[in-house]
């Protein structure tokens, strides 16, 4: 069998993300003529959302979302036969725990320190930070190479072991809550505001094609954001919405942004 790949994928407008559902479409094939097994690398919400809207065009197949925990940002996608048993299939993801003097290591060490073995971003899924150790989910295929390849991050000696997923738990995220007063809970506004930057400013960085929201590229300023939406932009960092607080007599909205670290 093969598949119509222009006609699956006619109803995306992201062109950015025509390759990614081409290899999800790669992997539905493999699925469906072997009948066997297959996955995908690591996926964000939004790439997830996609890829959703092509494997549910299939009866013949079943689907799930992999990634550690069930509150994981990044995730993986098995796809099997729907006649296969979920429980049966081997995970196609492992957990690794990294521990040595890294208390005043972040998130981009750590990611840094990964990718600089050479290794795929998509192979790396979420990083999970606790007080004494990290905990990293990969997959399956570059587990035992970190094993015995990562023995550095930044300065610092550091190991790395393999754990059960089950032992995965939600990492500590730092963040800082700041409280606006804005005209609207248009896109640009509240960029403004999180990083206080000139409404100018705040339109020519989303018109650039350098924020998303949900991790979804968005190039309209006016584009109304809503409670919890997650709002980035390259070389700035996130935000969430975190709370609408209510209006002012003079109408201006009064929110509560929490910008992640």
């Amino acid at each position: 069998m093969r598949l119509d790949r222009d006609k699956l994928l006619n109803h995306i407008i992201d062109e950015e993300q025509i390759l990614n559902m081409r290899k999800v479409l790669d992997q539905i094939e493999i699925v469906i003529n072997r009948h066997t097994i297959g996955s995908t690398d690591f996926m964000n919400p939004y790439e997830r959302r996609l890829a959703q809207s092509v494997l549910n065009r299939f009866m013949d197949i079943s689907y799930k979302e992999l990634g550690g925990i069930d509150e994981a940002e990044r995730k993986v996608i098995l796809i099997y036969p729907e006649y296969f048993q979920y429980q049966d299939i081997e995970s196609p993801i492992k957990s690794l725990m990294i521990e040595g003097n890294i208390g005043n290591l972040s998130h981009r060490d750590f990611l840094g320190g990964i990718l600089n073995l050479g290794i795929n971003r998509e192979k790396i899924g979420d990083i999970l930070i606790h007080e004494d150790n990290v905990q990293v989910v990969v997959k399956n295929e570059i587990s035992d190479y970190i094993l015995i390849s990562l023995t550095k991050i930044g300065r610092e000696r550091v190991k790395v072991k393999e754990i059960p997923l089950r032992e995965l738990k939600q990492g500590h995220i730092e963040y800082m809550d700041i409280f606006a007063t804005v005209s609207s809970l248009r896109l640009d506004a509240l960029i403004s505001s999180a990083w206080n930057l000139s409404r100018s400013k705040s339109q020519e960085l989303i018109e650039s094609k350098r924020v998303k929201v949900n991790w979804e590229p968005i190039e309209r300023v006016s584009k109304d954001i809503g409670e919890g939406d997650i709002i980035s932009a390259k070389g700035y960092g996130r935000f969430i919405l975190n709370s609408i607080k209510g209006i002012s007599k003079r109408g201006r909205v009064r929110v509560e942004l929490r910008l992640l670290k």
